[in-house]
């Protein structure tokens, strides 16, 4: 008999991501182009972006040992309240005279605490599912996250345009609020642990304990997220530091142009989301490479654009079905990959595994905005020259990484 998916803990579980992931698309949104439009430069906003995710590496390994330690919905309501609270007093703090300053404190606090809630949440999925449902449970919480992103740039650039910043802050607070409160009434079986240990002996040992499993019983698992990190260097760094960079400072377009490309993205999450979902039990571990090198190949058209005689709001379409590409590309590959390492690992090191998920997978990203945003900037009149090569590097690495797939 299959297991029903929707589950009240599942149901539960998805209202609060949605709250949640829409409270955090809209709030960095606005930051996002309040910092553009107040600097002007790609370089400090990745300088910000890769600033922000230091916190997240480091702390996420200790985030996975406290899922695996405590109870993981005390854990979330906690978190999301916190969440809320970080925003309410930098909303109160904000001025034109430290709001760069803010946003940058805002968004270190909120990559402290996503380093302890982003495992905890992944934990939660196979602990509510099994077998395929686990496929289909990720999948479903992507379409949650591309829904978001779908509609809460619209919202957003309103917000922002018509009301500047702080409107889109307390949107943002509320939705926090609200995700802890959805959190409240999920329950999971929770065994505490009797131990008789020092916290540094059980962070010694979980981390000795999770990293013996990684490396040893399922090396498979470390190979992985090593390939998702180099994967993650380049394609995180044309998403999120050029799409925004070429839209504002190099295409000239405003705020409501980034906001439309944004929710368009979302929708393209949407279909890939739920083209992993129809794949299931269809698309096999060694046909992963080939969507890996379509993540590159839609990059190179989004180069090219800029090589040929074209108007401005041509090479922003261009741009945006490109874009559209690496990212159902890009969601098919992760549901996957996540997927595969959650089937793999038990429940009582579940937490740890996705902690190193977000760390291994993560420690690219920080290098990857600095190095990119200095690119775009070094050939702000020049874009091709970033975009193309980088096309072709992704596609090779697929292609190279077919023999690793098929023996997975």
């Amino acid at each position: 008999m299959n297991q029903k998916l929707f589950s009240k803990n599942f149901t539960l579980l998805v209202l609060g991501q949605i709250t949640s992931l829409f409270g955090n698309y809209i709030l960095k949104f606005a930051l996002s182009m309040y910092v553009l439009e107040i600097t002007g430069s790609a370089t400090i906003y990745a300088g910000i972006l890769a600033i922000a995710t230091i916190p997240t590496i480091l702390l996420s390994p200790l985030g996975g040992i406290l899922a695996d330690r405590a109870n993981r919905r005390n854990i979330m309501v906690a978190l999301d309240t916190l969440s809320g609270i970080a925003v309410l007093c930098a909303a109160l703090l904000f001025s034109e005279n430290n709001g760069i300053a803010v946003i940058g404190i805002l968004l270190v606090l909120l990559s402290i605490l996503g380093a302890f809630e982003s495992p905890t949440v992944q934990a939660c999925v196979p602990q509510m599912q099994t077998g395929d449902n686990i496929i289909k449970g990720n999948a479903v919480v992507n379409q949650v996250a591309a829904v978001a992103a779908l509609i809460a740039p619209i919202l957003g650039s309103v917000l922002y345009v018509a009301f500047g910043l702080k409107p889109v802050m307390v949107a943002s607070i509320l939705c926090f609020f609200l995700t802890a409160l959805f959190e409240c009434f999920i329950k999971l079986e929770y065994i505490a642990s009797e131990t008789h240990e020092g916290v540094l002996a059980i962070v010694k040992n979980d981390f000795s304990m999770s990293m013996r499993f990684i490396r040893k019983e399922q090396p498979g698992i470390l190979k992985m997220l090593l390939l998702t990190a180099l994967i993650s260097f380049f394609v995180i760094g044309t998403a999120m530091v050029g799409l925004p960079y070429i839209v504002r400072a190099v295409l000239g377009l405003n705020a409501e142009y980034y906001g439309a490309a944004e929710s368009t993205l979302g929708f393209a999450a949407i279909l890939g989301s739920v083209a992993a979902g129809l794949l299931t039990g269809k698309l096999k571990t060694r046909k992963l490479s080939i969507v890996v090198a379509a993540l590159g190949a839609f990059l190179i058209p989004a180069g090219i654009i800029f090589l040929v005689p074209a108007g401005t709001v041509t090479r922003y379409t261009v741009n945006l079905i490109a874009f559209c590409g690496v990212q159902i590309a890009a969601c098919i590959f992760s549901i996957f990959a996540l997927s595969l390492i959650q089937q793999r690992t038990p429940n009582n090191l579940t937490g740890k595994v996705m902690a190193y998920v977000a760390t291994i997978s993560m420690c690219a990203q920080p290098l990857g905005q600095t190095v990119y945003g200095l690119l775009f900037d070094r050939f702000s009149n020049a874009v091709y020259l970033v975009l193309i090569p980088t096309g072709i590097i992704v596609c090779t690495i697929g292609l190279l990484a077919t023999g690793f797939f098929r023996n997975l």
